[in-house]
């Protein structure tokens, strides 16, 4: 009869305890990005508490890195990525098709009336005009889904500049000014930041109309603070948490939107992180950055495997 072997137990590694122990793509990685450092940090075997406390970043934010990060290691280590993608990924076509069909039908029904020539000669700068404003937005919906996209594949290129944040704001609603901090430079890129600053300016004017929306920004420790101050009746917490999920249900319940999911997506290109916070007397949206730019990692060394058509156990 032959013996059955005792079965080996494996052991645990507890942390990366030296560089030479992290592959060296993760570590030109956190060389440039403030939150790989950090999990890092907690998977080397710091508290969670300490490190969060060391880089200002609330520990709930630092749990949930430390979360996702091993998340996703586990999905490529099992080759079983999370089920949620393919929801997620439904989801997005059905904000895609709601956003487009509002511009479109707008569009094509002046398209039509000008052509079979039923506007009125007096009106025709008008519906020029109207016609002009839908097409526009339907370039920047479509420019939100290709943002979206990248963003979610890791592709969106950040190039990081001084940003004088007053100049931005001109291209508001309302051309707001900053209240407090227009003296700082931000570091950005201009053109995914004017999409962060309206995605959350328009948000703090969400109903019910508030009493007032200001933007400070702030300077905290490694970070710089963009702070859209919404005064008045808060957005309710529940909402918030629509917004910040990717393509939650629209007030009209037609359809589902991007919401704060491309802004939240476009801060964390930029190495940041989006949030809010409030009170009973007003809500904070804000936009956390690194108070110096993002360079570029320096390329890792190509992970060995079968080729483009195999099985390469990973995703971005």
């Amino acid at each position: 009869m032959t013996e059955t072997p005792e079965p080996v137990r494996p052991q645990l590694v507890r942390g990366f305890r030296t560089s030479g122990q992290v592959d060296p793509r993760v570590t030109a990685q956190a060389a440039v990005d403030l939150r790989v450092s950090m999990v890092l940090a907690v998977l080397g075997g710091r508290s969670v508490e300490d490190v969060a406390q060391e880089w200002d970043v609330e520990s709930s934010l630092l749990h949930r890195w430390v979360r996702d990060f091993l998340v996703a290691g586990t999905a490529v280590i099992t080759n079983q990525p999370d089920p949620d993608e393919a929801r997620q990924r439904d989801r997005f076509l059905a904000a895609f098709a709601h956003e487009l069909r509002t511009p479109v039908a707008v569009a094509r029904g002046w398209a039509m009336m000008l052509a079979e020539g039923d506007v009125p000669e007096e009106k025709l700068p008008e519906s020029h005009e109207r016609l002009a404003d839908a097409l526009t937005r339907l370039s920047d919906h479509i420019l939100d889904v290709e943002l979206s996209a990248s963003a979610s594949l890791g592709r969106v290129r950040v190039n990081a500049e001084p940003i004088d944040l007053a100049t931005l704001c001109q291209g508001l609603t309302g051309s707001p000014d900053v209240r407090h901090g227009a003296d700082l430079s931000v570091y950005a890129d201009p053109r995914l930041l004017s999409r962060v600053l309206r995605d959350l300016w328009e948000t703090a004017h969400r109903e019910p109309t508030p009493d007032r929306v200001s933007i400070d920004v702030v300077e905290s420790g490694s970070w710089q603070e963009i702070r859209v101050v919404r005064e008045g009746e808060p957005i309710s917490p529940m909402i918030l948490r629509a917004l910040f999920d990717p393509f939650g249900t629209n007030d009209d319940t037609t359809g589902v939107t991007i919401g704060l999911y491309l802004a939240r997506a476009l801060v964390v290109a930029h190495g940041g992180f989006l949030g809010a916070e409030g009170d009973e007397e007003g809500t904070v949206l804000l936009a956390r950055l690194p108070r110096e730019p993002a360079q570029e990692p320096a390329p890792g060394p190509t992970p060995a495997g079968p080729g483009p058509d195999g099985d390469k156990g990973g995703k971005p």
